[in-house]
């Protein structure tokens, strides 16, 4: 059987002679045009893209307002600050003594968290991360949990900070020279974290997609970010938002 296009029909046109014409189903009920083909196949996608707006949860909401320190917890009085709208710590004129972590109130758990961040420094260990899924010590000035890596030889790696201490993933080299830029330069990330699966992006190239094998380790916490201590640096943060997941 072949068949024939002809002005909004879909016309049989059979081998042996024409006995009679027959319907035919493509993407919903029986069609004798193309005008109804048109509106179930449209109907359709327009379902898909409402089914997976709902999966994906609602819009992204600012973390940090860029003048308050409003849903932060931390040592705001002599290592945190807000200066030209980011959170900032540390100093080119004296050396950063301890780790110190700016934390959120607030418990997250399946989400995409995407901030802007900024090292400086002239020596020492120019480093900082954003922590994630992450719990305070006790009586400590550390924290424990998932670190998305920043500084020189760590950017764009998970690291798992005062826990199992180590790189839990990282890019290769060709990778990482598409996404690095050079210190002093505001950079993107993007952190994604939806049951074991963690994922990262450095100005917008994918560094890490991590399958978290270890079933004890917690999928929610904090969110944190970091300024390491023994270096002359500083360490800002910007533009954080947030956008959970069901």
């Amino acid at each position: 059987m072949i068949y024939r296009f002809q002005k909004n029909t879909l016309e049989s046109i059979p081998l042996l002679p024409k006995t009679r014409s027959r319907r035919y189903r493509v993407c919903g009920p029986r069609f004798t045009g193309f005008r109804k083909l048109q509106l179930h196949c449209w109907l359709a996608l327009a379902l898909h893209f409402i089914s997976s707006a709902t999966v994906l949860g609602q819009d992204s909401k600012l973390l940090f307002d860029g003048k308050s320190f409003e849903g932060w917890e931390g040592n705001t009085k002599t290592v945190w600050r807000i200066e030209d709208g980011a959170l900032t710590a540390g100093s080119l004129t004296s050396r950063q003594k301890d780790n110190d972590f700016l934390a959120t109130t607030a418990e997250y758990q399946n989400f995409e968290l995407e901030l802007e961040w900024k090292l400086q420094g002239t020596e020492g260990f120019i480093n900082g991360g954003v922590q994630f899924r992450t719990k305070r010590i006790p009586n400590h000035h550390e924290v424990s949990g998932y670190q998305a890596d920043l500084g020189a030889g760590f950017d764009g790696a998970l690291y798992d900070e005062s826990r199992r201490n180590k790189i839990l993933a990282k890019p290769d080299e060709e990778t990482l020279k598409k996404a690095i830029k050079p210190l002093g330069q505001w950079n993107h990330y993007r952190i994604r974290a939806q049951g074991n699966h963690i994922q990262l992006w450095l100005n917008g190239i994918k560094t890490v997609d991590y399958m978290e094998t270890d079933t004890n380790i917690p999928q929610t916490g904090i969110i944190a970010v970091q300024i390491h201590g023994g270096a002359t640096a500083i360490a800002q943060y910007r533009k954080l938002s947030i956008k959970e997941f069901k």
